[in-house]
């Protein structure tokens, strides 16, 4: 198998981008985020940008980089709460958002990447998530239909990778990152630990090389903290 490691993100990238694509990013709030891709997204300069993700992180920190930069004008996500810049945008026409509960946007993406067009959930039945939507009734529940994602690019965040592209994730910081890895045309990992090939248990592997294009190896792991909470002192 051809060694898919890049020197950079910008380099993994380069040839990926262009305007008007849909991109899945991994990550929950700051954790487990491809911080560096998404850089080198930024840097790009590409412009009206579908995002997937969980939320849009903090201002300035995650797709808040993108969000900052007019990048992006339609989110795909269940909370954007945390992020202000996002939510001026929106209230001023400027971005687009369409929320789903958190458990159908991991379906949607789990849905798109094992090949499944649609599934139907009784989540969201009767509230402003069903608008527009075909229902169907089963053994006496409600249920909407939801579509699969399918993205044009996926970024992922792991903690170990092989020139093959298994992937390892760390404790949260898997989060989306494996059913992102899946859901993609082309998904492209940046990875804290890149050893040779055979030295991931296959026992351990997450997200088989197969479902992945690219790696980076990071030379700097920003490790954010979204909200510090500390105990008084005695």
């Amino acid at each position: 198998m051809a060694d898919k490691v890049y020197g950079d993100p910008s380099s993994a990238l380069a040839d990926v981008l262009r305007d008007s694509m849909t991109i899945l990013s991994g990550g929950f709030g700051v954790c487990g985020i491809p911080d560096s891709l998404i850089d080198a997204v930024r840097d790009a300069g590409v412009r009206d940008l579908t995002i997937v993700t969980n939320n849009p992180g903090l201002d300035g920190i995650g797709i808040g980089k993108l969000v900052e930069t007019r990048q992006v004008s339609k989110l795909i996500a269940s909370y954007v709460g945390e992020n202000a810049t996002f939510a001026k945008l929106h209230l001023a026409g400027e971005v687009e958002i369409e929320f789903n509960p958190q458990g159908t946007l991991a379906e949607r993406l789990r849905a798109g990447g094992a090949g499944i067009p649609a599934f139907f959930t009784p989540t969201g039945y009767g509230t402003e998530v069903q608008k527009g939507k075909e229902t169907r009734e089963f053994d006496g529940h409600y249920c909407v239909l939801e579509r699969g994602i399918v993205g044009d690019l996926a970024l992922v965040h792991a903690w170990k990778g092989d020139p093959e592209g298994n992937l390892v994730y760390r404790m949260t910081a898997r989060n989306f990152n494996p059913v992102m890895a899946t859901a993609a045309k082309v998904t492209v990992a940046e990875v804290e630990h890149l050893v040779e090939p055979g030295g991931i248990d296959p026992d351990h592997v997450v997200t088989p090389g197969i479902f992945v294009e690219r790696i980076v190896k990071l030379l700097h792991v920003n490790k954010y903290i979204e909200k510090r909470t500390v105990r008084k002192r005695g």
